[in-house]
């Protein structure tokens, strides 16, 4: 339970004012010790956001005043996405991060008995893993890698890097709408047993792989780069995919890469990411778009995957665990 003198409380109108302070110190730390990529939300969008119901935050006051806070979505995925736990300086930083994950799970109990509570627990956060485990959560390590424009080394690597023959029968294009459900088909069959699945469910349906895929076409994940995504042909039918979008400012991403079960063995997968990560080196070259890096991220004990961005030219940046917390009827 929570100690005397604190109290959690879902952020309401009557603390707007005096709750700015703590979450300009969150904004002011989001790169430096969260990893965030690009800079949060001002504040006014914070608040703006939270009253329309995208984003949920319970805030902990000490003595009536907000000094920590905890943000939450049910609004992107079929999970309970667990944004961000943050605390006003490090006294008693232990009972604040308690008290709000307590709060939270009071407030989702309803929620969690169809859903699962994801917890990317990303820089500062890492710290809260052992006290995280006393609620049930269990982990996955994922690695996050970058392949830094204009690096001389990254860009060597993967000029000269070694692919695979590429019989006849395949060819690679850019993707179109008409990919679309082959698309879904190969992600939800290549990722419905994998941890991903665990943490994000919606890989484990069709209906709920199409979703993730029609938010990243549709760009509610990023801007969506067609003409950079990869699309592996075998007779003309699709049979791989490598995704790629923006995700903020300079940073582009590679969400999802897939190959079909039977086509899988040959090495495709480097084909498709050198194409188009060649993509984007050339555009930023040319300067018809300025990246500044295209990242990834992968589960840290995939040592096949994490060879292959190795040999593109991805070098690993930081890893982090990934905390997710079953649905509470599959206990």
């Amino acid at each position: 339970m929570i100690e005397t003198g604190y109290e959690a409380k879902i952020l309401d109108s009557s603390l707007y004012k005096i709750f700015k302070g703590v979450y300009n110190d969150f904004k002011s730390k989001a790169i430096s010790e969260y990893k965030f990529e690009l800079a949060p939300l001002e504040y006014e969008e914070f608040i703006d956001a939270v009253e329309k119901g995208y984003l949920k935050c319970i805030v902990l006051n000490e003595n009536n005043i907000p000094t920590a806070f905890l943000v939450y979505t049910t609004s992107i995925s079929e999970s309970i996405e667990l944004n961000i736990i943050h605390c006003l300086g490090n006294e008693d930083e232990t009972t604040k991060q308690r008290g709000l994950i307590e709060k939270c799970l009071e407030l989702t109990e309803s929620d969690r008995q169809e859903k699962v509570v994801s917890y990317p627990m990303i820089g500062h956060q890492s710290v809260y893993t052992a006290d995280i485990a006393k609620y049930g959560f269990k982990f996955i390590g994922l690695a996050v890698l970058r392949f830094v424009m204009g690096n001389a080394s990254s860009e060597r690597i993967l000029e000269n890097m070694k692919l695979p023959e590429k019989p006849e029968r395949y060819k690679l294009v850019s993707y179109s709408d008409i990919y679309k459900n082959d698309a879904i088909r190969i992600i939800h069959e290549s990722f419905k047993d994998t941890p991903d699945a665990v943490y994000d469910t919606r890989y484990k349906s069709i209906e709920g792989t199409t979703d993730i895929i029609n938010k990243i076409t549709e760009s509610i994940y990023g801007e969506f780069l067609p003409e950079a995504t990869s699309v592996l042909l075998c007779d003309d039918k699709p049979c791989g995919f490598a995704f790629a979008n923006i995700t903020g400012g300079k940073i582009a991403n590679i969400p999802l890469v897939a190959i079909e079960k039977n086509h899988r063995g040959n090495g495709f997968s480097a084909l498709l990411l050198n194409r188009t990560i060649k993509t984007m080196v050339d555009w930023t070259q040319l300067g018809q778009k300025d990246f500044s890096e295209v990242n990834v991220t992968t589960e840290t004990n995939n040592y096949k995957a994490l060879k292959m961005y190795r040999k593109i030219g991805f070098r690993e940046d930081y890893c982090y665990p990934q905390a997710y917390l079953i649905q509470k009827h599959k206990k």
